[in-house]
């Protein structure tokens, strides 16, 4: 084979591993963007703060619900515990948020089989089981509150030109929980706030898969069987099943890429020869990764990253050998392995249609989230100016104001590669709501909303309107359409202080 056909049979193979999964990438990312935008995150530190089997269940569901990339989640985690969240339901929150999610399991399902989504869901249970058991050893009280210290001396400490907006003129932070689910989801605005979150998390996340698909392509048809066979061994039974489960997670910190891009990566791993319960703890260790392990150390210390570096990869081991060995005992681990991965060329089969049909729903969500400030919605969102991730302006793990704009950041890294180069990312689609400017030298106005009474902090009003020469402020898009239907009814309130 020449080397322009390897390339080019690497990138056919690639393509039509992505064209495979392309419904089920839609369906998981327009899933996740419908309950992202209809669950608010804004009460999880308030439910994750105590431990015990409760605030664990809440983490597991909470991640469940939120976005499946591994870098937001760790984001999240960080945020979480930052404001008071319980150390263990914080690290379960990520991951019940990288592995108990429905587009992983579908693409599972789709690239190498069924038993694999089923073991990812009885995995992830384990794994936060044995986390949950292990965590008291290596996580210590004291090293766990000066974690947490660490983390709040740096928010405190951030640079004088770009700030944090708590520290300038903060939003109120129940702001997201202020709409009713019920009103919520009978309203344009609702949904073309999921498709945003839909769009949000492919931009965000398309590094991670062209990398993904690109390796597993190139993985699937240059690297021959016998290369793999030198790194896992066979053929020896427990001591495979375990050999195998130890190096999944090494091979996962080495690859550099997590979240959905990592499946593509497992199938190849499987075809090549990889045990079942060294793929399972493979796709499990996408929060290992060595990007991932220097956000730790940046986040929580040296010490504290070494040591969710070790209970990872122990309970990540043990959840892929414990799923095999009981796969195994009800007969369903699979004895065929795939001689190719994806289909070698288009066909008129139920993946084409599938792909066309929701190719079709694709353009719609692109046409709400093109058309959202139409439709009512932004309202307590934002965008990410580095990753572009859409993120709920009342609990942003940070955020900063440049020129007298407003913005908002996935991550501490994000802010922080907009403060180095701020000129670079600012622009009006990344700012606060409706590009909202900041209040500045510490005064907050704040009016009441007419219709739900609730105290409206001025500089992040979800809406404003004139009426009879008065200034009107709202909580929600919904409170202004309520208003713009009926003007004339009740007691209307201006800025209150």
């Amino acid at each position: 084979m020449s080397v322009l056909g390897a390339i080019g049979g690497s990138l056919e193979e690639a393509f039509f591993m992505f064209w495979e999964t392309l419904w089920a990438l839609i369906l998981g990312f327009g899933l996740s963007g419908v309950v992202q935008a209809f669950v608010s995150r804004g009460q999880m530190e308030r439910v994750l703060g105590r431990p015990g089997l409760g605030t664990l269940g809440k983490a597991t569901f909470l991640g469940m619900v939120s976005s499946s990339c591994s870098y937001a989640a760790t984001a999240m985690a960080k945020s979480l515990f930052q404001k008071g969240a319980n150390f263990t339901a914080a690290m379960v929150f990520m991951i019940a948020s990288t592995n108990l999610v429905i587009e992983l399991g579908i693409i599972l399902a789709l690239l190498i089989g069924w038993q694999f989504t089923a073991s990812e869901f009885v995995g992830g249970v384990l794994m936060i089981g044995l986390f949950a058991l292990v965590s008291r050893f290596f996580f210590p009280t004291a090293l766990v509150a000066a974690a947490r210290e660490r983390l709040r001396s740096g928010d405190s400490a951030r640079s004088a030109h770009i700030e944090h907006l708590r520290d300038v003129s903060a939003p109120d932070d129940h702001a997201a929980d202020r709409v009713p689910f019920a009103v919520r989801v009978r309203t344009l605005a609702g949904w073309s706030d999921a498709a945003s979150y839909t769009m949000a998390d492919i931009t965000m996340l398309r590094r991670e898969m062209v990398i993904g698909f690109g390796v597993a392509g190139f993985l699937a048809v240059l690297v021959p069987d016998a290369v793999w066979g030198h790194v896992f061994i066979t053929g020896h039974g427990f001591w495979t099943a375990l050999e195998n489960a130890i190096v999944g997670p090494f091979i996962a910190i080495i690859s550099f890429v997590c979240s959905i891009g990592n499946v593509p990566l497992a199938a190849a791993l499987w075809k090549g020869g990889i045990s079942f319960g060294g793929v399972v703890a493979f796709i499990f260790a996408d929060l290992i990764t060595l990007p991932l392990l220097v956000i730790y150390r940046k986040y929580y210390g040296t010490r504290m990253m070494l040591r969710i570096l070790g209970s990872f990869w122990l309970v990540m081991s043990a959840g892929g050998l414990l799923v095999e060995l009981l796969f195994q005992a009800v007969g369903v681990v699979p004895t065929t392995r795939p001689t190719q991965i994806a289909p070698e060329r288009f066909a008129l089969d139920y993946t084409s249609v599938l792909n066309v049909i929701f190719l079709i729903a694709f353009a719609g969500l692109y046409y709400l989230h093109r058309n959202r400030a139409r439709f009512g919605g932004g309202t307590g969102y934002a965008i990410d100016p580095v990753c572009g991730m859409q993120v709920e302006t009342s609990s942003a793990p940070a955020r900063a104001v440049h020129d007298g704009t407003a913005y908002y950041f996935c991550s501490d890294g994000c802010h922080d590669r907009f403060g180095r180069q701020p000129e670079r990312y600012a622009g009006p689609q990344s700012g606060g709501p409706e590009g909202m400017p900041a209040a500045v030298g510490g005064a907050t106005a704040v009016a009441l909303d007419p219709v739900c009474g609730m105290s409206v902090n001025i500089a992040g009003a979800a809406a404003r309107r004139i009426r009879d020469g008065h200034d009107f402020y709202f909580c929600s898009a919904a409170c202004a359409e309520h208003f713009d239907r009926e003007p004339a009814g009740g007691t209307y309130g201006h800025i209150a202080s």
